[in-house]
């Protein structure tokens, strides 16, 4: 049996057992996951919400953004607080202080410390017993407890009103006054919020035996395995984060042994001889009418490239003038919900559109087949992109500034989830639109696919199924439905943000770059084949059950826990050699004088390398162990990863992808690369600059401020709002202007190719490649 079909069937298995697993662990998740209850009462009778009242506040939280302002259960923005923790929070403080009223104490920190240990005491087995009754649906809460609901529900009431009370509140997060105008909605929104905090602060079941007599008893976790971090009703990180942890460290380091066993052993084996061709191959290519009509892709690429940034520099500002934009009351107009909304969308759209233009550019330019009609469906799927992101992001703006109506929201407005924020019709125009996508590219490699076995056949087969997954997997945002349990909607959003970005679209982008250095004749097909497949498999090893690390705190059992924290670990393996590839990869841009043609998408792809260590290795690796990411879920820490990862890795590979695509489109015109070369430097050093100037010493500070106080004191308006604060935020303006010229240099860049172009002075001539 050759080593390709070793390789092939490997990675089938581990798909399918992978896959199996994490539908197990969806299934747990569902089972485990906090219930929703049919009333909640106070000891006397009184009814204080009902069901109908919790799933109305969650369509009232959706529809001014949702995750886009604040945060809950710790995934959302950074500005607002976490409301979760924040209710937890406020809730056992008006318990606290109630009974050291009573004690005659005008607080509760006005009490000697052994009285405040009493009634913390008090307070933790009043809110960490579980009182819901699963036959009636009902939980009963003490009078007591129902009278501090009522003064946080009150808090929040005026909070999301225009009450003046609450006004340099308003401003501390960014949110814009009458965020929910309707009383009736925000008196329903404080029940979701209130059901969020009693799952975090509830412990679950115990479905264990009795313990034997004298045996110590298991100590209890709540609904989110103790998160957030609150020290008043007893929260710490459960014994299991603390296992799980040290476990997946060994698992990194166990990853790594073996994967250096294995460079070891092939790197000694050497490489097979390879003759490089002495002219570019792809010099002559035939540029059919479709894969001419993608231009128009990467046109919107950058135009949307440029929007987000503009969008980024206002959400940011937004976080130390509040509501307003050098005086400019910005929050009337585009609130910082919407902006942040856009900005995350469009990060997501402008990398995807990148990549879906490659996928319908380099599926003709590898079989030498256009398909009939193939023209006029590139430029169809076109219009409907652009149609998918003015609908889409007019929809959250109504949806925001309420407008559109709650029963209209779901389908048409803001669903408030971040990165799938889109209303559930164009969530199905975009899921369209993608299988179109992989109807156009399949049937453009389908004569490759049919015909005579060749070198790059398995290559072309495997950039095929990665085509197929990032077509079907976007169904994954289609798996809830409006009132689906908030658990379960965690569990298959993440599908689509980590397996459909993070993954599919990893497998996809790495077969495009095997393919493309193949055609280019700088490395032998055969070897190109076993290093994409087995690439892939240590990839999808660690990133198939990955997926549930985002999962630890959503209602999740220890056993999804301990999966995720061993199998985000193996996420980090292949990162840790990346400068292997990193190595190769300039190799190849230095092996022949015709390789200056392709020197910057080259550098852009190393700058990939160097991302995927630091962004997504060393920063994501920070953050996903368990106990680590008990106390940085949510904090600035979060972005750090997400913003180096994203664009470090994600970005910088679609604009090595368009700029292959571009050298075939117009690279028979004078290619002036000084605003290449600034643009690739002002990316990096700005995204540099971001990370460490602001990012890293905020989301440390925040850390801090979780470990000794809670993490509702790190994201309170209390510590965020501290001078050195205001400082850290405006100390990424060097590093955001710097970024943006590099944006507006690659635009420039692209623009010139088709605005005034210059032709080449004679066959074959190539500038100097400063």
């Amino acid at each position: 049996m050759s080593s390709t079909r070793k390789l092939w069937l490997g990675l089938a298995a581990l798909l399918v057992v992978s896959f199996g697993v994490l539908l197990w662990a969806g299934g747990e998740i569902f089972r485990a996951a906090p219930p929703m209850p049919e009333r909640v009462t106070s000891e006397s009778g009184q009814v204080v919400y009902t069901r109908a009242d919790i799933e109305k506040g969650r369509q009232v939280w959706q529809s001014m953004g949702g995750m886009q302002l604040g945060s809950i259960w710790g995934h959302g923005g950074y500005v607002a607080p976490d409301w979760s923790a924040d209710w937890l929070h406020r809730e056992a403080v008006q318990m606290l202080d109630a009974w050291a009223r009573e004690e005659d104490a005008p607080s509760f920190a006005a009490l000697p410390a052994e009285r405040q240990a009493a009634l913390k005491g008090r307070l933790q087995e009043a809110m960490r017993t579980n009182t819901y009754d699963a036959a009636t649906g009902t939980i009963v809460l003490s009078d007591a407890r129902v009278r501090a609901l009522s003064n946080v529900a009150a808090h929040y009431e005026s909070l999301f009103g225009n009450d003046p009370a609450t006004a340099e509140l308003r401003e501390a997060y960014a949110m814009k006054n009458n965020t929910v105008p309707d009383a009736a909605h925000r008196r329903a929104l404080t029940g979701f919020f209130w059901w969020t905090a009693w799952a975090a602060g509830t412990e679950r079941p115990d479905d264990a035996a009795a313990p034997a007599n004298g045996a110590p008893v298991a100590k209890q976790v709540t609904y989110t395995n103790n998160w957030p971090s609150e020290p008043l009703v007893g929260n710490t990180p459960a014994p299991s984060l603390w296992v799980w942890s040290a476990f997946s460290v060994l698992f990194l380091i166990a990853g790594i042994g073996l994967l250096g066993w294995f460079h070891a052993r092939t790197h000694a084996a050497g490489e097979e001889p390879h003759t490089i061709p002495k002219s570019d191959p792809m010099a002559t290519l035939r540029i059919t009418p479709s894969m001419r009509a993608t231009a128009k892709y990467f046109w919107v690429v950058l135009a949307l490239f440029l929007v987000q940034i503009l969008l980024g520099a206002m959400t940011a500002h937004y976080q130390v003038e509040g509501q307003q934009a050098y005086g400019f009351m910005l929050a009337d107009v585009l609130p910082y919900s919407i902006t942040r909304t856009w900005h995350t969308q469009l990060a997501v759209l402008w990398i995807a559109v990148a990549w879906l233009g490659t996928g319908l550019y380099i599926a003709p330019a590898m079989s030498g087949h256009e398909p009939k009609f193939q023209r006029f469906g590139v430029n169809f799927l076109w219009v409907c992109l652009l149609i998918i992101v003015v609908g889409a992001f007019a929809g959250q703006w109504l949806a925001v500034m309420q407008k559109l109506g709650l029963a209209n929201n779901f389908w048409w407005g803001h669903q408030g989830w971040e990165y799938a924020d889109m209303g559930r019709f164009w969530q199905w125009f975009l899921f369209v639109g993608l299988l179109v996508w992989l109807t156009l590219v399949g049937r453009a490699l389908w004569p490759v696919l049919r015909g005579p076995a060749t070198d790059t056949k398995s290559i072309v087969g495997l950039l095929f199924l990665s085509t197929v997954c990032i077509g079907l997997f976007f169904a994954a945002a289609l798996m809830w439905g409006e009132h689906t349990h908030i658990s379960e909607v965690e569990y298959w959003r993440w599908w689509l943000v980590h397996l459909w970005v993070e993954g599919f679209f990893e497998v996809f982008a790495t077969a495009v770059m095997a393919l493309i250095f193949t055609k280019l004749g700088l490395i032998p097909a055969k070897s190109a084949t076993v290093a994409v497949l087995f690439a892939t498999i240590i990839f999808m090893s660690g990133g198939v059950l990955g997926t549930l690390h985002h999962l630890y705190f959503v209602g999740t059992p220890t056993a999804v826990v301990a999966l995720g924290a061993s199998f985000s670990a193996l996420e980090v393996v292949p990162l840790a050699y990346i400068g292997f590839e990193a190595y190769h990869t300039y190799k190849l841009g230095k092996s022949t004088p015709w390789m200056a043609r392709y020197k910057w998408p080259i550098l852009f792809f190393i700058a990939v390398s160097f991302w995927n260590l630091v962004g997504a290795g060393l920063f994501g690796f920070l953050i996903n162990p368990p106990l680590s990411l008990y106390f940085m879920q949510g904090l600035n820490l979060t972005p750090l990863h997400g913003h180096t990862a994203l664009f470090g890795v994600y970005g910088m590979l679609g604009i090595a992808l368009v700029l292959f695509c571009l050298r075939g489109l117009r690279g028979q015109m004078h290619w002036d690369v000084r605003p290449l070369k600034v643009a690739f430097w002002c990316f990096n050093i700005g995204l540099s600059m971001m990370a460490v100037f602001t990012l890293l010493p905020l989301g440390t500070m925040q850390l801090l401020a979780a470990i000794e106080h809670g993490y509702a004191y790190a994201r309170s308006a209390e510590f965020m709002q501290r001078p050195i604060i205001d400082m850290l935020v405006w100390m990424r303006v060097p590093g955001d202007v710097i970024f943006s010229v590099g944006a507006v240099a690659l635009a420039w860049f692209v623009m010139r190719l088709w605005i005034a172009p210059k032709r080449e002075l004679a066959p074959g001539a190539t500038e100097a490649e400063g």
